[in-house]
Formats: C-alpha cells, sequence, structure tokens
C-alpha cells in the first residue's frame, strides 16, 4: 500500500498551536491518536501531563511492537500500551482521576490475506474496496451517552453503558471496535480523526465521496474542504478542531481515470 498523510493543529489555536493528533504509520501500519482537548471550564484531571503528552506517550509504546511485527492482537498491543503509560507516570500523578488525559485510537495492520482494524472512540476508519464499496468502521458511543455534560462524560467515560477511550484502565482496549477484511476486498483505506471526518458527518458528504476526494486529489485537499466548511460554518459546537487522516491506497496501473490495481504491489 502507499500510505500519504497529513495532520494540523486547529488554526484558531492561538500560537504556539499544540496538535493533540498523532499519526504512526510503518510498512504495514498506521495509527491515527485524537487526544481529548481539554475542556473550556477547568478541570482537575490529577495528572501533571498535557494531553499531547499522553499520545505522544501511547504512539511510543504502540511502535516498538508494530515495527516489530508482534504477533499479538490489536488489542492486546494497545492495553499493553495504556498500562506502560500509566505506569510510567502513577508515582506522579492520580492514575484514577476520571478525568486524565485521553486519546481516541484507530488502528489498521496489514496481513499477507487480510486487514486487522481497532477503532476506540470517534476516529474511523473507512475501507473501499476495488468494485467501490464502501465501509465504515465506526464507534459512536460518546454520540449516544443521553446527555454531553461534563459530569455524564466523567461518569460513563471507561464504564459499563458509557463509551471508551485510551486512559488509564488497560481494560478499555478490549472494549474497541475489531475486526478484519480480506486484503483483497480492500483497494483504500483512510483513518481520519473527527476533525477530518467532520466533511461527512458535520457538513454531509457521503463517505464515497471522501473518499474520491482524498484517493484522487489527496489528504491535503480533504483538509483544505473541512477548513472551508468550518470556516462558513454556523452550527453549534467547536468550530475547528485539529484534524488527521492516513491514507492507505493500493497502487494502480495504466490511464488516468482507469483503475487497474497492481496484483501485486501491496
Amino acid at each position: 500500500m502507499e500510505i500519504r498523510a497529513i495532520s494540523e493543529a486547529a488554526p484558531d489555536r492561538r500560537p504556539p498551536a499544540v496538535n493533540e493528533d498523532l499519526i504512526l504509520t510503518g510498512p504495514d501500519f498506521a495509527v491515527v491518536l485524537d487526544g481529548a482537548s481539554a475542556p473550556r471550564v477547568p478541570v482537575d484531571s490529577g495528572c501533571r501531563h498535557t494531553v499531547a503528552w499522553l499520545v505522544r506517550q501511547l504512539a511510543t509504546q504502540l511502535a516498538t511492537p508494530l515495527l516489530s511485527r508482534s504477533s499479538a492482537s490489536l488489542p492486546d498491543l494497545l492495553a499493553q500500551a495504556i498500562a506502560a503509560v500509566r505506569d510510567s507516570h502513577a508515582g506522579t500523578c492520580d492514575v484514577s482521576n476520571p478525568d486524565s488525559p485521553s486519546s481516541t485510537v484507530a488502528m489498521v495492520r496489514m496481513q499477507p490475506d487480510h486487514v486487522e482494524h481497532l477503532v476506540l472512540a470517534d476516529s474511523p476508519v473507512v475501507m473501499r474496496s476495488p468494485d467501490g464499496r464502501i465501509t465504515v468502521h465506526s464507534d459512536d458511543r460518546i454520540d449516544l451517552l443521553p446527555e454531553r455534560t461534563l459530569e455524564a462524560v466523567r461518569r460513563l467515560r471507561n464504564q459499563p453503558g458509557g463509551f471508551w477511550v485510551a486512559s488509564t484502565r488497560p481494560g478499555a482496549a478490549y472494549e474497541a471496535v475489531v475486526g478484519t477484511t480480506d486484503r483483497a476486498d480492500v483497494d483504500a483505506i483512510a483513518l481520519l480523526t473527527d476533525g477530518a471526518s467532520r466533511y461527512t458527518e458535520r457538513y454531509g458528504h457521503s463517505w464515497d465521496e471522501l473518499l474520491e476526494v482524498l484517493t484522487t486529489e489527496g489528504p491535503r485537499e480533504l483538509l483544505n474542504r473541512v477548513r472551508a466548511h468550518d470556516t462558513a460554518s454556523t452550527t453549534s459546537g467547536k468550530q475547528y478542531d485539529d484534524a488527521s487522516v492516513v491514507l492507505l491506497q493500493r497502487p494502480y496501473v495504466g490511464k488516468p481515470g482507469r483503475r487497474t490495481y497492481c496484483g501485486g504491489c501491496g
């Protein structure tokens, strides 16, 4: 698979802009992390570290087993990473605090005959087959909460009947949306944080159009279109957000407009 990626901070962040998203890619894997931004009201997280620190530490813990082609499952790899990060600051921070920094996780790993995926919280993985069929792997449990107050989110985060994120509970990894797809049935995969997936989820474009923009014009153009919508938006909620995209695409040969895929090219 060819890999193209982009990640940028929300344009309305005061300098120096800190991007709480992070992208990690390798020869046969991709990971997208989206740190939970601090709410507008002050919250005591019990942690001396920032959300960006947590995201970097999770990526660091995931990188080694993915690069060494560990045989462990994706939930196992994520659980081990969460545990390692938790243990690294348990001596300085209250890792039992329900407001401890957290992150979404989207992962794909290419195997010889299939593609594995894992989605924890609202960073979807979107796949397109050679015949154009779109499959969206998403975790919408936070959207199903009966209310979205700070108190409700605190009470239901990483709890049965609530929603799950990567924070200080390794068991959250086993609540992720996971699955496999035959490799022959995949010609393109997109991993997106919600700052990029809002092109569809907030602004109404189809997933098919999102994949078409990505595969023909690239991740930069998708974010350009998202930012144009953001600027013009009058909807409630966060106007701008950190936005990240990873596109994995099977190479194809032939004349422009005719997709003839290279069967032995990833």
